[in-house]
């Protein structure tokens, strides 16, 4: 399925407006990375308190990663930071580490565009498993070092939040 622009305004208008979403604290959208019409669409119809920027340290990725992130800016909306995603892999049976992507490029990439990095977050096979069965490893496995690190990155980002909130003058959408 391939979707273009008005079938993703669409599907958007009909995921903001007309879900009955009650007494939503924080509303978590996951886009895929660019500066596409889901971007645009999003920024141009919903009030964002936020963005968080998601990349592997890889440079392809980092490429699509600073673009979002001047996008946002140039259209004034605060990027909280951003995160470091599959940072290194550590082999489950002896434990040695392995930089697949490359090493600190989400950091380096935070440290060039003035924003903070708010968490490293490793490969891990457990992370694909249990959200594979729909089962977060915050979860299934809440006293691990990788649920730990998940639930150190919402606190941070919800602190962030309510910095931007408190500066900002709040919009309803009816």
């Amino acid at each position: 399925l391939i979707w273009r622009g008005p079938m993703i305004q669409k599907a958007l208008w009909q995921l903001f407006m007309e879900v009955s979403w009650g007494q939503t604290d924080v509303l978590v959208v996951d886009f895929p990375p660019g500066t596409g019409d889901a971007h645009l669409t999003m920024i141009q119809r919903v009030p964002l308190s936020g963005v968080l920027v998601v990349s592997t340290p890889q440079d392809v990725a980092l490429n699509d990663a600073r673009r979002g992130a001047a996008m946002f800016k140039q259209l004034n909306v605060p990027v909280l930071g951003i995160v470091q995603n599959m940072s290194v892999f550590v082999c489950p049976h002896c434990k040695s580490s392995t930089h697949i992507f490359g090493s600190d490029g989400a950091r380096n990439t935070a440290k060039e565009l003035g924003l903070d990095l708010l968490a490293d977050i490793p490969l891990h096979p457990e992370i694909c498993e249990t959200s594979d069965q729909g089962k977060p490893i915050c979860i299934t496995q809440s006293g691990s070092e990788i649920a730990k690190k998940y639930r150190e990155l919402a606190q941070e980002v919800l602190s962030r939040l309510e910095k931007v909130e408190d500066s900002t003058v709040k919009i309803v959408v009816e």
